[in-house]
């Protein structure tokens, strides 16, 4: 792979990215969007060193931004990008599609950040709030009603899991109502589904079931 052209930032520069970001689980449809974005090269497979050293100037600068410096842009893209590596991580080995879109019981199509997929089937749904005020109270119960009636629905028979993410943080009301919700249903295992809330502060996200 040559650069053609001088580099923006020199060797040293690209390798230190490189040398940071590899020790990042850098899930493999995460290089790909940053790829496609940065009109960026990508080796399809090999190290992830390799792959990284694949990618132009402006993707690696990038995914050192969003992943390495945690830094924040006005679009909340940056945080976008952080939680589906960070949902992708709590499901090894699992097919995990962005901005999936899910027909609930009653009919309607529910547009979803990140779905998780297992022997083609819907285990996992993800939502985050990355810019804007903390969620509140209408905010989650409209994510409840919306996993709830994808449940219920021909796609949803294997659904457990069903997490909000939020880099704005949760109002206190928000937290108690979910956790009502949760509590108010059955405990037959075949209509189980666990709602949890994660919140990004330190630079990682930190699961609190409700």
């Amino acid at each position: 792979m040559v650069n053609k052209g001088f580099p923006k930032f020199g060797m040293s520069q690209a390798g230190a990215f490189v040398a940071a970001l590899k020790n990042y689980n850098l899930p493999d449809f995460i290089l790909v969007i940053i790829a496609k974005e940065c009109k960026s090269d990508l080796l399809e497979r090999g190290r992830i060193d390799d792959r990284l050293q694949s990618m132009n100037d402006d993707a690696l600068m990038l995914l050192h931004r969003v992943f390495v410096d945690c830094e924040e842009d006005d679009a909340g893209k940056f945080a976008q990008y952080r939680f589906y590596a960070y949902v992708s991580s709590m499901y090894h080995k699992c097919e995990v599609i962005v901005n999936e879109t899910i027909p609930g019981a009653s009919g309607t199509n529910h547009k979803i950040p990140v779905a998780i997929k297992n022997n083609g089937m819907y285990i996992a749904v993800a939502y985050n709030k990355a810019t804007g005020n903390p969620v509140n109270k209408k905010e989650i119960t409209r994510f409840y009603d919306m996993v709830d009636d994808i449940k219920k629905g021909d796609h949803g028979t294997m659904l457990t899991d069903a997490i909000y993410g939020s880099s704005v943080g949760f109002k206190s009301d928000a937290l108690v109502e979910l956790g009502n919700l949760n509590k108010s249903r059955s405990n037959d295992p075949e209509n189980k589904l666990d709602f949890k809330t994660a919140n990004f502060e330190n630079n990682i996200y930190s699961v609190t079931k409700c």
